[in-house]
């Protein structure tokens, strides 16, 4: 029952941020079914004991990965669905904690709360990129493959 709430509530937060971001209106349940997925991905791997980071860059991975199928899907910009799809996963709450305690002048548990959003934001960074490369191998050898196929 956990993860249909999270579905549901993820994917009415991703759809509402598109409408936020401008979105296409034809594209905003794609855009909602992108964050749910991404963050399906995210709580599954924390679920399971595994740390924020590396899920955080699971869960984007996965979002680059649908966000780009249905970029060729609809003919859309891919940035529309990657936009509106990382937003669950933004480290908001951890960026707020680490500006609320530097603002108590309590800069050790500040610091750790700074490192740990930047760990998070550059997963999600990494995570996006590699599945950008990731695509563009597919693309390609899918490429080669068809020449290949002409060619004989």
């Amino acid at each position: 029952m956990e993860y249909v709430v999270h579905i549901i509530l993820s994917f009415l937060a991703t759809a509402a941020f598109g409408v936020i971001f401008n979105a296409p209106k034809n594209t905003l349940f794609h855009c909602g079914v992108v964050g749910a997925i991404g963050w399906v991905i995210y709580l599954a791997f924390t679920n399971q004991g595994v740390d924020i980071v590396p899920a955080s860059f699971a869960g984007s991975f996965v979002i680059a990965i649908v966000a780009h199928l249905y970029a060729k899907r609809f003919k859309k910009p891919m940035l529309i669905f990657n936009v509106a799809g990382i937003i669950p996963l933004v480290p908001g709450g951890m960026a707020y904690n680490t500006m609320r305690h530097i603002v108590e002048n309590d800069y050790t548990l500040g610091i750790e709360f700074a490192v740990r959003t930047g760990l998070v934001t550059g997963a999600i960074v990494m995570g996006l990129v590699f599945a950008e490369v990731f695509m563009q191998l597919i693309f390609m050898m899918l490429r080669q493959r068809s020449q290949t196929n002409k060619a004989s």
